[in-house]
């Protein structure tokens, strides 16, 4: 009898086990239908509602939301003492017919019908129980303003600013439950509250942004009671790389590195500098440039001071330089040394460049200048001051009194292209060398912007000018000269401008002219201020100069709009006939010498020889020049 007990004993476990076994399995599928498959039609089985349910979803519902605020002993530890309900119509069956409503339910207008809770993980629910137990002396005074009657209930107050502790959570329609007061009732806890997408509520103490999606269901873990997220506008501004610093200056250029940077700009006359004060994480740079448009020309580069241009930050040690004058206007810096006291120098390296670079800023620019001469500034002041409104600045003066020039905005050296030229497509601003010419005559008031035309019925002849030299290249037969030209129809005359003559008055003198005579020299950087289809002559001395004649005059003649003649002389027109044999390698073959450099050129081919200018090749030029008027 005992072992029958015993094997009684052991048969009922082992039916209780497979019993066991059949309902786990049912329990895990019946659990993967749920999780898998929330629409199937096994949901008619489980629950008499869900064909109401599948109509809600089918049908658009707008919903109501209330925050209810049961009393605290009343919610389970780990929730908020508010959560939010949803409240919507009651929808009619599959047969239009409405449901039966049980006696003390609430109607199916009020804040009971469709409510949801939202779930919270265990971890964040024990995170706000501690919380809780933390601010217990707080509770008090926080909950005096507070209605604590079970079922008390009040409006949502909406706020579209996303808090920082906002939880984002994505919802499809509520599925319905009946709570009670004092009993919170998770009918289906993977089913949030659906609100319009962007809709911003309180539940809980803590701002939530919910976003409706049919399509699919998401939940988040709020975040930790306490601590604050940063704002997605200023992380993704704290996450982004720091932007580096364009290159503060252009080194590409053959004739001129440029230097154009915006910021906080400060100028210390006393280093010679310009320094751009940056955020610490910015990269660091700092270049050496020297203001004058012949970067080539070491002989030329060494008369002109270097300019450093950096960058640093407010907490750098030492630190910037304080501001002893603050400007509103952009700087632009340039020197005035190099071969500056030649009047083609003047205008190719400076006047021409500081146009195309400050003409955007219509006079409202600061020019700093290194190497100031006094002689410069008076010669060519009326042309200073149209280009800028204000007095220069000299870098030498403001370093001896030790002061720092602030600006927005600073140019450091000059935008230069060919000589005396200014190319359209290079330009800022798509100035071109007219622009420039037409400048020169409204800055120095000169009346002609067209030559004589032979057939306005005056009776006036064209005018003539023959610009003379004293020292080199001299034009020994130039009494010849305007005797043939007068004989030609013209009114024949010599220019004898010198170096410290007033610009206006030797641009008031070639202004006159319709034809302009000159040797290659630079006398006939003039020819700027010629009328707009003049005639300029350039008489080119022995020695293959052809090439240097065309690129310093010939082409910017025409660039300037004038009609451009080159008279080149042959041996017997030259003094070097006198000097060197017949069979020397000057008269043979004049171009392997240039190979000796510029210094040898200038000082044997340009400086060393006179012209005796042949007459009859001289008249044919000249009816060439006349039938330019004959034509108009």
């Amino acid at each position: 009898m005992k072992q029958q007990g015993f094997g009684g004993v052991r048969f009922e476990s082992q039916r209780f086990r497979l019993l066991s076994i059949v309902v786990g399995c049912f329990l895990i599928s019946v659990t993967f239908l749920l999780s898998t498959r929330p629409e199937s039609t096994v949901f008619d089985t489980l629950s008499p509602k869900m064909a109401w349910l599948e109509e809600t979803r089918s049908t658009p519902v707008r919903s109501a939301v209330k925050t209810v605020k049961p009393s605290s002993s009343s919610l389970p530890r780990g929730l908020g003492r508010d959560f939010l309900v949803d409240v919507a119509p009651k929808q009619g069956d599959a047969h239009g017919r409405q449901p039966e409503q049980s006696a003390g339910e609430k109607t199916e207008t009020e804040w009971v019908k469709d409510t949801v809770i939202i779930q919270e993980s265990s971890a964040v629910a024990a995170e706000r129980a501690e919380q809780e137990e933390a601010e217990q002396g707080h509770g008090a005074d926080a909950g005096a303003g507070e209605d604590a009657t079970p079922g008390a209930t009040e409006e949502v107050v909406r706020d579209d600013v996303v808090r920082p502790t906002a939880a984002v959570i994505t919802a499809p329609p509520a599925v319905e439950t009946t709570p009670t007061p004092a009993t919170t009732t998770r009918h289906d806890q993977d089913q949030l509250l659906p609100m319009p997408e962007g809709e911003t509520r309180k539940a809980g103490g803590r701002m939530m942004k919910l976003h409706a999606e049919p399509a699919t269901t998401e939940q988040h873990q709020l975040p930790t009671p306490g601590r604050l997220e940063t704002p997605e506008p200023e992380r993704a501004a704290r996450d982004q790389p720091q932007q580096p610093l364009p290159p503060l200056c252009d080194f590409s250029d053959r004739r001129s590195d440029v230097c154009d940077f915006t910021g906080d700009i400060r100028m210390d006359a006393n280093a010679s500098s310009f320094v751009v004060v940056v955020d610490a994480a910015t990269a660091a740079q700092s270049h050496k440039v020297r203001p004058y448009p012949r970067k080539g020309d070491q002989t030329c580069m060494g008369r002109v001071p270097e300019i450093t241009v950096r960058t640093t930050s407010s907490s750098s040690t030492p630190p910037p330089p304080q501001c002893t004058r603050t400007h509103g206007v952009p700087a632009v810096t340039f020197s005035i040394g190099g071969y500056t006291g030649n009047i083609f120098h003047d205008f190719s390296d400076v006047l021409v460049p500081l146009y195309n670079t400050v003409h955007r800023y219509r006079g409202d620019v600061q020019l700093v200048m290194a190497n100031v001469a006094p002689w410069w500034l008076v010669k060519y002041d009326k042309l200073l001051r149209e280009l800028s409104r204000h007095a220069p600045l000299d870098l030498a003066a403001a370093a001896a009194k030790g002061e720092t020039h602030c600006f927005r905005h600073a140019v450091v050296s000059l935008r230069a292209h060919r000589e005396l030229i200014i190319e359209r497509d290079r330009s800022p601003d798509g100035l071109a060398t007219p622009d420039f010419t037409r400048f020169i005559r409204r800055a120095l008031s000169l009346p002609r912007d067209a030559p004589t035309r032979l057939a306005d019925g005056t009776g006036r002849k064209p005018r003539l000018l023959i610009i003379a030299r004293h020292r080199t290249r001299i034009l020994l037969n130039l009494g010849d000269m305007l005797r043939v030209a007068e004989e030609a129809g013209f009114e024949a005359a010599m220019s004898e401008s010198d170096v410290g003559d007033p610009i206006s008055r030797v641009g008031a003198e070639i202004n006159s002219a319709d034809v302009l005579v000159g040797v290659h020299g630079a006398g006939l950087t003039n020819m700027m201020f010629l009328p707009p289809g003049a005639t300029m002559v350039q008489v080119v001395p022995w020695g293959g100069l052809q090439w240097i004649a065309r690129m310093d005059y010939g082409d910017p003649a025409e660039a300037m709009g004038l009609r451009y003649v080159q008279y080149e002389i042959g041996v017997e027109e030259s003094s070097l006939k006198d000097t060197y044999p017949r069979g020397h390698k000057i008269f043979t073959d004049p171009t392997s010498l240039h190979k000796k450099g510029f210094g040898f050129m200038r000082h044997t081919l340009m400086d060393g020889q006179n012209i005796t200018l042949d007459l009859g090749r001289f008249r044919g030029v000249l009816q060439q020049a006349l039938g330019n008027y004959l034509a108009q």
